[in-house]
């Protein structure tokens, strides 16, 4: 049996923040190693093609390497220059496509099995996000090719009938942009308004199109059934059904809490479900397993972004440098 490669410090993500706990440990001088399951900074790649951030690239930045935008806020695009550049300039030790599966504890020591090796770790870092576990619409038909949760380009929807569901952001840029490409949008929104999170210099122009009628909203609202060639949207006027070719569920994304349950942290009883973390360390209830960013904020995801989590890279190495 192939042994196990050893390293201190083993760090499961490859988004923004899993980059800057490397950089961290690097400056340390802490041999590490991050486990991505996807490509570089995954969750930013599958974001819309032409989405651009609500922060400055300023606020972006890791490493102290600076992030020149084009305008004071990045697009996707740029984004993903940067990271590239900074996993590039502090030649990071990454391996990609390579999915964390299990980890468990002996003696002190970890076992990280890994869907390619088998490795051991004194300590581990979690720094997974939220992007890949959409909420369903647990409606028939959602399984449907023509289901999607992912919105990437609006090209594809010209000239169709699209519904959009949702009131946040992805949803707004969604509706906004397969309507300008010439698809027919109609909105299905839970709520009676479009979100109040949605980037102020958006929200203005998606509820001008709703008011004019170019984009069809219907609010306090759900979808009932998707067929093939139909959606059935129930209202507070009763059940409608319109011609469909195409639903785009921008319905949210969760953090992989079932995995933290799996390798022993701790969740709150509430509908959060936050993780038991020191603030100070960032340590959680297993000594050595770290959590940093979005996933230390349980279900509420819009607590923790790049900006406000980049401080946890810092001072999760300066408690294992005291180890």
């Amino acid at each position: 049996m192939k042994q196990a490669t050893h390293f201190p410090l083993i760090i499961i993500g490859a988004g923004p923040i899993g980059l800057a706990c490397a950089i961290e440990a690097k400056k340390a001088g802490i041999a590490y190693v991050i486990l991505e399951k996807g490509c570089l900074v995954n969750s930013l790649y599958h974001y819309p093609v032409n989405m651009t951030f609500f922060s400055t690239s300023e606020r972006l930045e890791i490493g102290n390497i600076p992030f020149v935008s084009n305008n004071p806020k990045p697009t996707r695009s740029e984004s993903l220059e940067y990271y590239r550049r900074a996993a590039t300039a502090f030649e990071l030790n990454i391996q990609l496509f390579e999915e964390v599966k299990n980890i468990t504890k002996e003696a002190g020591i970890f076992s990280v099995t890994s869907s390619k090796e088998l490795y051991t770790a004194d300590n581990i870092i979690v720094a997974t996000g939220f992007y890949d576990i959409p909420y369903l619409l647990q409606v028939p038909g959602e399984d449907l090719p023509k289901v999607t949760h992912y919105y990437k380009d609006p090209h594809f929807y010209a000239f169709r009938n699209v519904v959009v569901v949702g009131a946040q952001n992805s949803a707004v840029d969604a509706a906004l942009e397969t309507w300008r490409k010439g698809a027919r949008v109609t909105m299905v929104i839970r709520g009676n308004e479009i979100g109040q999170r949605v980037k102020y210099w958006i929200r203005p122009d998606i509820i001008n199109r709703i008011e004019e009628g170019s984009i069809t909203a219907y609010y306090n609202s759900t979808i009932q059934k998707i067929t093939d060639t139909e959606v059935s949207i129930q209202t507070p006027d009763g059940v409608i059904t319109i011609q469909n070719d195409a639903v785009i569920a921008t319905t949210g994304y969760q953090p992989n809490l079932q995995f933290l349950e799996k390798i022993g942290i701790l969740l709150s009883d509430d509908a959060i479900r936050t993780p038991f973390i020191d603030e100070d360390s960032h340590e959680s209830n297993v000594p050595g397993i770290y959590l940093a960013g979005v996933i230390c904020g349980g279900m509420n995801t819009h607590r923790l972004f790049i900006e406000n989590s980049r401080e946890h890279a810092v001072k999760i190495i300066q408690h294992i440098k005291t180890k």
